[in-house]
């Protein structure tokens, strides 16, 4: 993998990607944020070398270098998950190619229903912690050693100072902005009533299908790492209406004003 990863990051280096500080990571739905940046360079996932290729209909699949509030930032606009068919050494790839690449933080957003249900549609949770009940971890191959240490401490897997940041961003604007814990599941069937029964038993406040493994790698490359959710329904066991795809992305689209507000307002404090 260490040749792999030097073969991505010469490639992006020789389309312009340029010492990035600032690592970002875009969930369902949650795009626009591109459209804030001065992009210097971009590249599609399928022309980096070995990289995965967004299968997600609603996923861009580019890479974006440029600058924002005064940083370079390097961002996926669209992610890899393991209902893709992907692993999740393919998952978390690219942030191990960003941390080559020079990043010194990482921000990561995604789409999440609620557990707790005094979180509602439409708002913002900032994860603290998560739950990992995807069946593996992305450090368990051979080899994992020569990329960083292997027993990876995850007492603080999320950044405190970079969630300081966040909450003051959030209360600077007046947005919403709950604080709990997340549970990243396999997918992509969404949960049954049983389900949610558990996942509140054992503590989520939210629930997804991403994030988790790239904050695990984050944590394995001493890349200091913040997470949002994006609350896009609601989980209520006792009265569980079916989801659409089309609403949980137009509840991205009405919270993503606010996500990019926060990312804005803690890319400049850093």
């Amino acid at each position: 993998m260490i040749k792999e990863i030097a073969e991505s990051t010469d490639f992006l280096k020789s389309r312009g990607f340029d010492a990035p500080e600032i690592g970002i990571i875009l969930g369902s739905g949650l795009g626009k944020l591109v459209d804030e940046i001065d992009i210097e360079a971009e590249a599609s996932y399928n022309h980096i070398p070995y990289f995965p290729t967004a299968t997600v209909e609603f996923h861009k699949g580019k890479l974006i270098y440029g600058t924002l509030e005064g940083k370079k930032v390097i961002v996926m606009q669209g992610r890899f998950h393991l209902y893709e068919g992907y692993t999740l050494q393919d998952v978390t790839y690219p942030v191990r190619v960003m941390k080559h690449l020079g990043i010194k933080k990482l921000l990561v957003s995604n789409a999440s229903g609620s557990i707790n249900l005094n979180f509602k549609k439409g708002e913002i949770m900032l994860i603290d912690d998560h739950i990992n009940l995807q069946g593996g971890s992305p450090l368990a191959f051979y080899g994992v050693e020569h990329l960083g240490e292997r027993f990876v401490d995850m007492s603080q897997p999320y950044d405190v100072e970079m969630n300081k940041a966040l909450e003051s961003a959030a209360k600077n604007n007046n947005i919403t902005l709950h604080k709990g814990i997340y549970a990243a599941v396999l997918g992509p069937q969404l949960e049954t009533r049983a389900e949610y029964r558990y996942l509140k038993i054992i503590g989520a406040d939210a629930v997804g299908m991403s994030t988790v493994p790239e904050v695990i790698v984050a944590n394995h490359l001493n890349i200091p790492v913040s997470a949002v959710s994006v609350i896009t329904d609601e989980g209520n066991p006792d009265n569980l209406q079916p989801v659409d795809i089309k609403d949980i992305l137009a509840m991205a689209a009405k919270a993503e004003p606010q996500m990019i507000t926060l990312f804005k307002e803690v890319i400049k404090s850093l």
